[in-house]
C-alpha cells in the first residue's frame, strides 16, 4: 500500500501514530463512574451517585447474577451475551423487576434498582465501556472538507488579502453605448441584485437611447455551500459572465444569434469563500451602427437577471447577502471528487485510509501542482524572464511547503522537499510540479501531529485553525506559535476570540449545525400535489434559504444565545413563503424576519423546513422528528428496527389520526422499547403539517400534542406541545450535555471521552457561566482542546 511509501521519510525518532490518553488512577476511576469524592458529586452527574448503593448493588449482583453474566458481565455458558447496551438505569431497573431471573419469581424492585445502578456504572453504561476500554486521541488524516480548505488557504497566502466589507450588492457602470467605453459612463451604483426588466425604456430616458446600451457588474460572489454551482443568465441580448477566472468566460454570449434567452455555465465553488465575478450586459440593435437609422426601427424589449442553481437547490436570483461590491482574488480549490467521510459517530472524520482516499490525493495534488505551474508568475511575484526567478522561485517553494506543513522547515526537510526535487528537474517549472506533488501527498500535510509525542505551540496553532476554520493557521496564529505565545489558556482563547469573528469560524458552525439538524445533505422535499399543490421546487428553496437565515441571525448574532434559537417565534419570509403560509406580505417581498404563531412556534423545533424534512408527502411525521429530538439534541441512542419500517398508509384507517396509527403500528413490545421515547417527543410537533404549516384538525378531529419525556436522571417531564418542548430543552441538562459533546466532537474531530472524565462537564459549566452563548461555547471547547497532552 503507498501509505508506508508517504512514512518512509519520517525521521527515526518519530512517534507511533497513536498519542494514547495516560492510564486512569483509582481516583479518576471514580470520578468517571460518578463516585463522590471528597469535594461531592458533580453538578452534572446524570445518574444516581452510587457511593451509597454500589457495595449493595455488588454483592446482590455478585449473590443473583454473575452465575449467568459473568463478574464483570462478560457473559457465560448459560449467557454468553455481555451485559453492554443504551438503557438508563432506571430502564434497567424497571427490566430487571420485570424479567429477571427468567422464571415465574423475579427480582423484587427494591433490590432491582441498586442491581441495575451497579451493572450501569461498572460495566453496562457507554460511559462505563468507555473507561473499561479508555478513548484515545488518535492519529487522524484530514477531512474532505479540510483538505479543500487547507489548500485554498495555502494557495491564497501567496495573494493579497481581499478587503471585504459589510456592503452586499455588485458594483454597477452604466454605459450609453453598446461598448464598454469610460467616456460613454455615465452612472455608478451598487445594485443589490441583477435582476432588471427594462421593456422597451433605458435605465435613465435622460441619459440613455433605449435601442443600445450597456451594463458592467462586478465584485465578488460568496458560496454558501461546497459543491457544483450552475450560474443562469436570463437576457434577450448579448452577455459575458465570468466566475473567480478573469480570463476565461464561464458563460459568452456576446456575439448572440438565435432566440434562446437562458444560458448556463457550471463551476465547483468551495462554502464560504468569495470569488471575483464579472457580468457584462450589451443591448444594440443588431447589425446597426448607425444612430438615426436606430431610431427608425422600433425598440426591442430588453431584461436582465442573473441566477444560480446551488448544489441540490432549485433556481434563484443571486440574493444581495451572497453578492460583495468588492473583488476577492481567485480561489482555488481542487474540484477532484473525493470519497466521503466516516460519519458513523455522529461527525466527520479522518480515521480511514482507502485507496480511493490515497487515488483522490494525489488527483487533487496533480490538480494543485497544475495550477501553481500556470499561476507561478503571480503567486511567485517574479516574471519569466527575470534574471533572479530561480532564486525567487525557490523562495515560493521553501515558502510553499513551510505553510503546508505548518511549521518552520529543519535543515534536513528543507533539502528533501526543495533543493533535491528542483535540481532533480530538466527545468525550473517541473522543479515546481515535484515540490508541489511531493509536499501535498506528505504525511506532514495529510496528518495532523504527526511528529509530536509532545504538542508544540505549533501543534497548538494547528488544532486552533483545524478547529475553528478547517484549515491551516494564519500568519497571526504562526507568529505567536514562533514567539512562544500559545502556551497558556488565556492565550489560546484570546487567539481563539480573534479567529471566531473570520467568516470561516462562521461557515464551519453552520455546517455543524445543518449536520446536527440533519439536513445537510439537503432532503428533496417533495409534497403531495394533491394535499399541497402551491408547493414546488422554488418554495422548497426559498425554506431551505429561510432555515440559513435563522440560523445565522440566531446563532451568529451578538448574544448567539442557544436558548433563544430554540425559544424564538421568528421565521424568516419572503413574499411567495408568506402567502403559502397566510402571512399578509407583498408578492415580492424579500426575506424578512416575521413572527408567526407566537404560541406554538418554537425556534428552530418549529422553522418550516425542518418540519417539511422531517415528514412524509402528505402527512407529518412523529417517528422522524422524535428519532431527530431523542437522538441529535437529547443525545440519547437508539438502535435501529428489528425489520423494515413501512407507515400505514392513512387510505387503511381514513378515520385515524396520524397519531393513532402511530400509537396502533407501535404497540407491539419489539417496538415499544425505543418507540416509547421517539413517539412521546414526535406527538409535541403534530400541530405543523407535512410542510410546516399550523393545523387545528385532522379527519375533522383536534390535534393531540401532548408528549412526554423520561430524564436520564428519571424525572419524567410532560408537554402540551412544541412551546414546553423548546422551554424544555433551552434549560436541559440532557440537552445541553448533548450539544456540548457534538458541537465539541465536530469541532475537534476527537471523541471528547479521550480528554479525560472532567472535559464535559467542565465544558457544560462554561456554558452556562457564558450564558449560554455558542460562540463563547467555540472559544471555550479550542482553549481546552489545544493544550491537551
Amino acid at each position: 500500500m503507498r501509505l508506508r511509501g508517504r512514512f518512509q521519510h519520517m525521521t527515526p525518532t518519530s512517534p507511533t501514530f497513536q498519542l494514547a490518553a495516560p492510564a486512569a488512577s483509582f481516583a479518576l476511576l471514580l470520578a468517571i463512574s460518578g463516585v463522590t469524592g471528597p469535594h461531592g458529586p458533580t453538578k452534572h452527574t446524570a445518574r444516581p451517585a452510587p457511593a451509597a448503593t454500589a457495595p449493595n448493588g455488588g454483592k446482590l449482583y455478585a449473590q443473583q447474577c454473575a452465575v449467568c453474566h459473568g463478574a464483570r458481565g462478560e457473559g457465560t455458558k448459560r449467557y454468553a451475551k455481555s451485559l453492554t447496551g443504551d438503557k438508563l438505569a432506571v430502564e434497567l431497573a424497571k427490566f430487571i423487576a420485570k424479567s429477571m431471573p427468567p422464571g415465574p419469581k423475579h427480582c423484587p424492585a427494591a433490590e432491582a434498582k441498586p442491581i441495575a445502578d451497579y451493572i450501569y456504572d461498572a460495566f453496562y453504561s457507554p460511559i462505563a465501556q468507555a473507561r473499561n476500554r479508555p478513548a484515545r486521541i488518535s492519529l487522524s488524516r484530514l477531512t474532505v472538507r479540510q483538505y479543500r480548505n487547507a489548500v485554498a488557504d495555502l494557495i491564497g497566502s501567496f495573494q493579497p488579502a481581499p478587503a471585504l466589507d459589510a456592503k452586499r450588492g455588485l458594483r454597477a457602470e452604466y454605459f450609453r453605448a453598446r461598448r464598454f467605453n469610460n467616456g460613454e459612463r455615465v452612472m455608478q451604483r451598487v445594485d443589490p441584485s441583477v435582476q432588471f426588466d427594462f421593456g422597451t425604456a433605458a435605465p435613465d430616458a435622460e441619459h440613455f437611447d433605449p435601442h443600445q446600451f450597456s451594463i458592467r457588474w462586478q465584485g465578488s460572489v460568496l458560496a454558501p455551500d461546497t459543491g457544483d454551482y450552475e450560474f443562469v443568465v436570463r437576457t434577450e441580448h448579448s452577455v459575458r459572465l465570468w466566475v473567480d477566472d478573469e480570463k476565461k468566460e464561464l458563460i459568452d454570449r456576446w456575439v448572440k444569434s438565435g432566440t434562446d434567452t437562458e444560458f448556463r455555465g457550471s463551476i465547483f465553488l468551495l462554502g464560504g469563500r468569495e470569488y471575483p465575478i464579472r457580468l457584462e450586459f450589451s443591448k444594440s440593435t443588431q447589425g446597426v451602427d448607425d444612430t438615426a437609422k436606430q431610431k427608425d426601427r422600433p425598440v426591442p424589449r430588453a431584461s436582465i437577471a442573473l441566477l444560480w442553481r446551488r448544489p441540490k437547490q432549485g433556481d434563484e436570483v443571486i440574493p444581495s447577502r451572497c453578492l460583495v461590491p468588492v473583488d476577492a482574488p481567485t480561489t482555488f480549490a481542487p474540484a477532484t471528487p473525493f470519497p466521503p467521510d466516516d460519519r458513523s459517530i455522529g461527525y466527520e472524520r479522518g480515521n480511514s485510509v482507502s485507496k480511493e482516499w490515497d487515488e483522490a490525493t494525489t488527483s487533487a495534488a496533480l490538480e494543485t501542482a497544475g495550477y501553481v505551474v500556470a499561476h507561478l508568475r503571480d503567486l511567485a511575484g517574479v516574471g519569466d524572464s527575470a534574471p533572479d526567478r530561480a532564486e525567487k522561485v525557490q523562495a515560493f517553494c521553501r515558502k510553499f511547503v513551510e505553510r503546508a506543513f505548518r511549521r518552520p522547515l529543519t535543515a534536513e526537510t528543507e533539502q528533501f522537499y526543495v533543493t533535491r526535487q528542483l535540481l532533480a528537474a530538466h527545468d525550473l517549472n517541473a522543479g515546481v510540479k515535484r515540490v508541489v506533488l511531493l509536499t501535498l501527498d506528505s504525511p506532514r500535510f495529510l496528518y495532523r501531529e504527526i511528529d509530536s509525542a509532545n504538542p508544540d505551540a505549533y501543534d497548538v496553532a494547528s488544532r486552533l485553525s483545524f478547529g475553528l476554520w478547517d484549515s491551516l493557521p494564519d500568519e497571526e496564529l504562526l507568529k505567536a506559535a514562533a514567539a512562544n505565545q500559545l502556551t497558556t489558556r488565556e492565550q489560546v482563547a484570546n487567539q481563539a476570540e480573534r479567529m471566531i469573528a473570520d467568516p470561516r469560524a462562521w461557515y464551519k458552525l453552520r455546517e455543524f449545525l445543518l449536520q446536527w439538524l440533519k439536513v445537510d445533505q439537503v432532503p428533496d422535499l417533495e409534497k403531495s400535489k394533491k394535499e399541497y399543490p402551491n408547493f414546488d421546487e422554488a418554495v422548497a428553496s426559498d425554506l431551505r434559504t429561510s432555515l440559513e437565515l435563522f440560523l445565522e441571525n440566531t446563532v451568529w448574532s451578538g448574544r448567539s444565545d442557544y436558548r433563544e434559537f430554540l425559544e424564538t417565534d421568528k421565521v424568516y419570509l419572503n413574499g411567495r413563503l408568506a402567502k403559502l403560509y397566510g402571512v399578509n406580505m407583498p408578492p415580492n417581498a424579500p426575506f424578512q424576519p416575521v413572527e408567526i404563531d407566537p404560541a406554538d412556534r418554537s425556534g428552530v423545533l418549529t422553522q418550516p423546513y425542518i418540519m417539511a424534512s422531517f415528514a412524509y408527502a402528505d402527512n407529518s411525521s412523529p417517528i422522524h422528528r422524535g428519532v431527530l429530538l431523542a437522538r441529535n439534541m437529547l443525545g440519547r441512542t437508539l438502535k435501529p428496527p428489528p425489520a423494515a419500517f413501512a407507515p400505514l398508509p392513512a387510505s387503511s384507517h381514513p378515520n385515524m389520526t396520524q397519531r393513532e396509527r402511530i400509537v396502533m403500528q407501535t404497540k407491539p413490545a419489539m417496538c415499544n422499547g425505543c418507540h416509547g421515547l421517539i413517539n412521546p417527543l414526535g406527538f409535541t410537533l403534530e400541530r405543523f403539517d407535512a410542510i410546516g404549516r399550523l393545523r387545528d384538525r385532522e379527519n375533522g378531529q383536534p390535534i393531540d400534542t401532548s408528549g412526554s419525556y423520561e430524564s436520564t436522571s428519571g424525572k419524567l417531564v410532560k408537554f402540551s406541545g412544541a412551546r414546553d418542548l423548546g422551554k424544555y430543552l433551552a434549560t436541559s441538562d440532557d440537552a445541553h450535555a448533548a450539544f456540548v459533546e457534538k458541537l465539541f466532537q465536530y469541532l475537534v474531530k476527537q471523541p471528547i471521552r479521550a480528554y479525560g472524565p472532567k472535559e464535559l462537564p467542565d465544558l457544560e459549566d462554561s456554558f452556562a457561566a457564558n450564558e449560554y452563548n455558542i460562540k463563547k461555547l467555540m472559544v471555550a471547547i479550542l482553549a481546552e482542546s489545544a493544550l491537551k497532552r
